[in-house]
C-alpha cells in the first residue's frame, strides 16, 4: 500500500459490509426485516429506573449481549458502546467475507464517529471515585469513557494499521466518519471500518441530554417521536448505529467481493455558525450542504430517487429541514419520497446518520423504500412525499441528511453498483 497526502478521486469508495445494532433488531437482516416492517424498538427505559425523569422512553437494544461478541477480558476494558461497535464490526466483516488478516495490515483502516463516549463506564467509576475514594476508580477508566476507545479497540482487535481517527460531530458525525473514509481511500487505503455506535442510555447520559429541552415528555411510544407531525413534540434517543466496511472499488473488485451495495458517490458539509443548540432559523447552511454533495456525486437535483431526513422531531427544526429540502432540490422536492427510519430506533446521535446510510443502501439492493412511522399528520407546509408504509420503488441516487448540536450539517448520496 502507498499512502499519500495527495488525494486521487479515481479511487471510488464503495459499500461491501454492513453490521447493525439497534433497538429494533440485532444483527443486520434482523434489523432490516423489522425496519421495512415497521416495527419499532421504542419503549419505556429498561436499563435503569427512569421513574424520576421528565422523558422516560428511549430506543434500547434489548436483545444484545456482549457475551456473543467480546471475550470477558475486554468487556470490563470496555464500555457497552465499544461492546456494541465491535459487534457490528464483526458483522461487518463477517457480511463482506472481509478477513483483515488476509491482507497487508497497512491496508486497512478504522475510522468511527463518537458523540458522547462510554457513558456507563464512566458514570460507575465516578460513583465508585465519590462513593469509596480514588483507589477504587479502576485501571481502564482513563480510556474506556474516551471518544477514540471504539476506534483503538476495533484496530487493536483485527491488527489494523491504516490511518484511524474519530470524527465528532454529533448527530452528523456518522456522515463526517464515511467522508474521511473515503478521504482516506482515496489517500491509498484499500478499505476502512467506519460508521458510529452510541450508548446514551443512563442516569448520568439522560441527565445531560435532558438539558437541552428537547427530548420528548410524551408517555406511549407512539406519540413520542413525530417528526414532520402536527404533533411533534420533541424526540426519543435511541442506542446502537451501523458500522460499515468500505473499500476502493478496485480492491473490491479484485478480491471478488460478494456484493457492493452502493458507492459514496457525493458528500457535502458546512456549519451554521449560529447556536450551539439549535439549528440557523433560515436553513441556507443545510441546503448548502445537500447541494453541495449532490454536485460533488456528479448528478442533478432531479437524479436524486429519495431522501433519508434527519428528522429532529422538534416542529421548528423539522421546518427548516423541510425549507433546505425545498430549495437545494427545487421544483420537483415534492415529488421525492422522504422518509425517516430513526423513528424506530430514535435519534442515536453518531449512530444514527451511519443507519440511515445502511438502510439506504439496503433500500437500493431490495427496491423498498422503509417507512416513517408515527406520521400521521403533516403539518402545516410540510408538503413533501413523506414514505409512511414501506414503498416499492427503484433507487439510483440516494441521499441521506444528518444534523448535530453545534450546527454541524451533512449529506451524502449513494449510488447503486450495477
Amino acid at each position: 500500500m502507498s499512502y499519500t497526502t495527495t488525494p486521487d478521486r479515481a479511487r471510488r469508495s464503495v459499500i461491501t459490509g454492513v453490521g447493525a445494532v439497534a433497538p429494533n433488531g440485532v444483527g443486520t437482516e434482523s434489523w432490516w426485516e423489522a425496519t421495512k416492517a415497521g416495527k419499532s424498538g421504542i419503549a419505556k427505559i429498561k436499563l435503569f429506573d427512569p421513574s424520576r425523569y421528565a422523558s422516560q422512553l428511549a430506543g434500547e437494544v434489548d436483545d444484545f449481549s456482549a457475551d456473543d461478541w467480546i471475550e470477558r477480558r475486554l468487556q470490563v476494558q470496555t464500555d457497552r458502546w465499544t461492546h456494541m461497535a465491535l459487534a457490528a464490526t464483526q458483522m461487518a466483516f463477517e457480511d463482506a467475507k472481509y478477513d483483515p488478516a488476509d491482507f497487508d495490515e497497512w491496508s486497512t483502516s478504522a475510522i468511527t464517529a463518537s458523540s458522547s463516549g462510554g457513558n456507563e463506564f464512566g458514570q460507575k467509576e465516578i460513583q465508585a471515585l465519590w462513593g469509596k475514594g480514588p483507589k477504587f476508580v479502576g485501571a481502564y477508566q482513563s480510556i474506556a469513557w474516551f471518544y477514540a476507545a471504539t476506534t483503538g479497540q476495533i484496530s487493536i482487535k483485527h491488527g489494523l494499521k491504516g490511518p484511524c481517527g474519530v470524527v465528532i460531530a454529533e448527530g452528523a458525525g456518522g456522515l463526517e466518519a464515511l467522508q474521511h473514509a473515503r478521504r482516506t481511500i482515496r489517500r491509498g487505503v484499500d478499505a476502512v471500518v467506519s460508521g458510529g455506535v452510541e450508548a446514551p442510555i443512563g442516569p448520568y447520559a439522560l441527565t445531560c441530554q435532558l438539558g437541552n429541552g428537547y427530548l420528548s415528555t410524551a408517555v406511549e411510544p407512539a406519540e413520542a417521536y413525530r417528526p414532520f407531525d402536527a404533533g411533534a413534540n420533541g424526540y426519543v434517543p435511541g442506542e446502537g448505529g451501523a458500522i460499515l466496511l468500505v473499500e476502493n472499488a478496485d480492491a473490491a473488485a479484485q478480491r471478488k467481493a460478494p456484493q457492493v451495495y452502493a458507492d459514496i458517490a457525493g458528500y457535502g458539509a458546512t456549519n451554521d455558525a449560529y447556536h450551539w443548540g439549535k439549528p440557523a432559523p433560515d436553513g441556507r447552511q443545510l441546503a448548502r450542504a445537500i447541494s453541495l454533495a449532490v454536485a460533488d456525486a456528479g448528478v442533478a437535483a432531479e437524479d436524486i430517487d429519495a431522501v433519508f431526513a434527519d428528522a429532529f422531531g422538534v416542529p421548528e427544526f423539522d421546518a427548516i429541514e423541510v425549507a433546505a429540502l425545498k430549495s437545494a432540490l427545487g421544483k420537483r422536492a415534492s415529488d421525492v419520497p422522504v422518509t425517516a427510519p430513526k423513528t424506530m430506533v430514535g435519534r442515536q446521535y453518531a449512530g444514527g446518520a451511519s443507519l440511515d446510510v445502511a438502510a439506504a443502501a439496503f433500500a437500493m439492493r431490495d427496491g423498498v423504500i422503509p417507512p416513517t412511522v408515527n406520521l400521521d399528520n403533516p403539518a402545516s407546509g410540510f408538503d413533501l412525499d413523506f414514505v409512511t408504509a414501506a414503498r416499492e420503488a427503484q433507487l439510483s441516487n440516494v441521499l441521506v441528511v444528518a444534523r448535530g448540536f453545534g450546527g454541524f450539517n451533512a449529506a451524502l448520496v449513494l449510488r447503486r453498483v450495477e
